[in-house]
């Protein structure tokens, strides 16, 4: 009896897996890794960092792959002909969001930018972001608070450096403060982190809530994926997030409460110091109905969550990179001195002079992009991608690091250089550089970003000299988390440039 059981039971498992394969092979779906197992599927194959397990299968399968994450499938892209096909082609069908236990709870149920199904909602959104928020011209009347901003870090590390002696910082959490009081002032004109703050309480308050944000937005919910596993009880990420979510909200609504009674005390137009919150009170009043205290609250978390930790994170892969390859760190100086000049500090308006200073930038985000997985897509019908079928509403992943460090289409991609940016053939071509993502559901920040990197590691590199730390190279492993933090948070070591210790000393 025990020897018919288990040759029943393999006999099962066979055909279990004949049939699915067979039923892969007549529905034209894309090449699978390995075996689906019932229940899981392919999650037995997943490994953190899952950027880096993800490409291990690209390696191996091919570049266009379609997995079984549980009940969902998915489609891994890591090509870029594949990507433009699927974000370019088929930009529309692809321009849904998959439902998520983050999207339902810190989305306000999937009614965010970052969150919602494509339509006239998002449609309305994304015009809201792209003219009224994160415009060109509204960017330019945001300038004097990323200068105010860097301006003081500089300042401050000028003062912590005693008698022109090297002094250690605390890299990840430095970059970190700034980027979030560039946006913090942005949105509602404060600033949490710094010397003589008055509001400790609240500070304290809105960087445990950061943190949260981020720890959270980056866990794997494995409920998104077996929903069994979430009515059992086995993962408790959903409680989690619901509690994050109530005090974000509480947060965000004080903050609009406090600029509501400020606008109504005051009879005159603020004009070009309106915060973000003032510009969505303004067209509350002209349409009440739809810019309800929901919906502001839920762009400003969206700029919140998406405009702090990447581009800090950035910054400090640059930082990193600098340090490891001293010569690159001297050429940017060098160019900083020879366009600038040392009786004035960098500004905005000069990134566009330092190619060099670019080349670093881009060089980092092509190495170490914030979002090394593109924010996932759904698709919305049934289409077909490289010549495969791919059914409605499957996942779309495109894994960007895997494209910016293939070797086919990057010289040496794990050589940091700057250079192969430079001249009309270090332009981005196509798709084979796609930091920010691409199509509809590109990131609307990207302006922003790009300014705030700029301008900081502009500033940083053209004040003060840089050492590592020891004599050790800097430990460039890569963490577990949604933007790829470094495994090894950055302690750095900076002095005051000779030729800048006169200009310091005046600001």
């Amino acid at each position: 009896m025990e020897i018919s059981f288990y040759s029943c039971f393999i006999l099962f498992l066979m055909f279990y897996f004949l049939s699915k394969h067979l039923c892969k092979i007549s529905r034209n779906l894309p090449p699978s890794p390995g075996l689906s197992l019932p229940i899981i599927g392919h999650l037995y194959l997943i490994k953190k960092p899952l950027h880096q397990s993800l490409a291990n299968l690209s390696d191996k399968y091919g570049p266009i792959l379609f997995i079984q994450f549980g009940s969902r499938p998915v489609i891994l892209v890591s090509s870029p002909s594949v990507a433009e096909e699927c974000l370019s082609k088929n930009d529309i069908i692809f321009a849904n969001r998959p439902r998520l236990l983050a999207g339902k709870h810190l989305g306000y149920n999937y009614t965010t930018l970052t969150w919602a199904s494509y339509g006239n909602h998002w449609r309305n959104l994304r015009r809201i972001a792209a003219l009224e928020i994160l415009s060109t011209n509204r960017l330019k009347m945001f300038y004097h608070i990323r200068a105010d901003e860097v301006r003081l870090l500089v300042h401050q590390l000028f003062k912590g450096c005693r008698g022109g002696e090297f002094m250690s910082i605390d890299a990840k959490s430095t970059f970190f403060d700034l980027t979030l009081n560039v946006i913090t002032r942005m949105i509602a004109g404060k600033r949490y982190y710094g010397e003589d703050l008055a509001e400790l309480g609240e500070a304290r308050q809105f960087k445990e809530i950061v943190r949260e944000t981020f720890e959270l937005s980056g866990a794997t919910n494995i409920g998104d994926f077996v929903p069994a596993l979430k009515w059992i009880g086995l993962n408790n990420v959903e409680k989690r997030l619901a509690i994050l979510h109530r005090k974000r909200d509480e947060f965000v609504q004080g903050l609009i409460l406090e600029h509501r009674k400020v606008k109504s005390e005051s009879a005159s137009d603020q004009g070009s110091s309106k915060t973000m919150i003032d510009v969505l009170l303004t067209l509350q009043e002209t349409e009440p109905e739809y810019y309800t205290d929901e919906i502001i609250r839920g762009l400003m978390t969206v700029i919140l969550s998406a405009g702090t930790d990447t581009s800090a994170g950035t910054m400090e892969w640059a930082l990193s990179l600098l340090l490891n390859n001293p010569q690159a760190l001297m050429k940017a100086q060098i160019e900083i001195d020879t366009i600038i000049g040392p009786s004035k500090l960098i500004e905005e308006s000069d990134l566009l002079k330092l190619p060099y200073l670019q080349g670093i930038i881009n060089e980092t985000l092509r190495m170490y992009p914030a979002a090394p997985l593109l924010p996932p897509h759904e698709s919305s019908e049934e289409c077909t991608v490289g010549g495969f079928r791919v059914p409605r509403g499957t996942m779309l992943l495109v894994n960007m690091r895997s494209v910016h460090n293939d070797p086919n289409l990057w010289e040496e991609p794990t050589k940091f250089k700057p250079e192969r940016f430079h001249g009309p053939e270090g332009q981005r071509d196509g798709f084979i550089y796609l930091p920010f993502g691409a199509g509809r559901r590109g990131c609307p920040g990207e302006g922003l970003a790009t300014r705030i990197v700029g301008l900081a590691l502009g500033s940083l590199i053209q004040c003060f000299e840089w050492e590592r730390v020891g004599g050790e190279l800097v430990d460039m492993s890569e963490g577990t988390g949604l933007t790829m933090p470094k495994a090894q948070p950055l302690w750095a070591k900076c002095r005051p440039r000779p030729a800048m210790v006169n200009l310091l000393s005046q600001t």
